[in-house]
């Protein structure tokens, strides 16, 4: 049996592990190894990609990075959490703000420092990184639509620190960014529809409290469309072997998620939404396996033979 101290300590454990939300870090984890294996480097063993050392500390340099962004997220939005997430919110008070910080701090300087022998371009990238995620807690989170584009912008820039290792300039990726950071604009556009509450309570002024819910749908239904985009390059432009099937499947997603938005009305409505955007973006991380690695390597060549 475990003594009341230790069962305190693991509370606190898994606290912390919520306030970082780990889970999420072992999807970006995930899918910036797939992306490396199966979109940067396909010319590579997967082996001799898993063990580069570079990319290792990138990766992990990049984890500590988000995890130092959620964990001050979390400092900024308690009282706002208090009311849109009351159960969670609880469970994440086990640790105090002190702490919190502490560590903050603490998983900065390390992901900093753990990338400086990777080159000083990757650690000034990660400083300017970890200066966003505060400047975006602290300040342009409150602000509708530059605090949708500034939080989906940092969603995906660690996925450019890996393109910085690998040189990987060719304008597919750029394509597959695009659709990336459009799905989760969506998704940070439902979130503010589903904390409403604790942003109106806090004086969040997100689009929903501002200008209210048709506008923030009106909104929420032009970026879903505007998607269609770099899916319609994607699957006629480009040859992405299987994968074409996860963005048709994407189209059919995105067309039920638009029905639903419209006849959503309940927090826990938009909660559904948010979820189904989540697991769209997490089966695209697994899509990436189905790319055919041959035609991504003789595309590079074809690419730097027009160069």
């Amino acid at each position: 049996m475990l003594s009341r101290k230790n069962k305190l300590l693991l509370a606190k454990i898994f606290s912390l592990f919520s306030v970082v939300r780990g889970y999420n870090i072992f999807i970006i984890v995930l899918a910036q190894y797939l992306a490396s294996i199966f979109i940067f480097a396909p010319e590579l063993r997967a082996l001799d990609v898993i063990l580069d050392w570079k990319l290792f500390l990138i990766i992990f340099g990049s984890s500590l990075a988000i995890a130092g962004g959620y964990i001050i997220n979390n400092f900024y939005d308690a009282e706002k959490d208090l009311i849109n997430r009351p159960i969670k919110s609880m469970l994440d008070r086990l640790v105090s703000q002190a702490t919190k910080l502490r560590v903050y701090f603490a998983l900065n300087f390390l992901a900093v420092g753990i990338v400086f022998p990777v080159s000083w371009h990757v650690s000034a990238f990660f400083s300017a990184y970890i200066f966003l995620l505060w400047f975006y807690s602290h300040k342009l989170k409150k602000y509708p639509i530059i605090g949708n584009l500034t939080a989906s912008l940092l969603a995906i820039l660690p996925f450019f620190s890996i393109l910085m290792h690998f040189r990987f300039y060719y304008p597919s990726i750029f394509i597959h960014a695009a659709f990336l950071y459009l799905v989760i604009l969506i998704r940070e556009l439902i979130k503010d529809m589903e904390n409403i509450k604790g942003d109106f309570a806090n004086d969040y002024q997100t689009i929903p409290v501002r200008f209210g819910d048709r506008v923030a749908k009106e909104v929420i239904t032009v970026v879903t469309v505007l998607t269609l985009i770099p899916i319609y390059f994607l699957v006629n432009k480009e040859n992405l072997g299987y994968m074409v099937y996860y963005f048709y499947l994407s189209i059919i997603v995105l067309i039920m998620f638009l029905y639903r938005l419209w006849t959503s009305k309940e927090i826990e409505q938009y909660h559904s939404l948010h979820i189904s955007l989540k697991l769209l973006i997490l089966l695209g991380v697994f899509s990436i396996m189905l790319i055919d690695p041959d035609v991504v390597i003789s595309g590079k060549v074809l690419l730097e033979e027009t160069l």
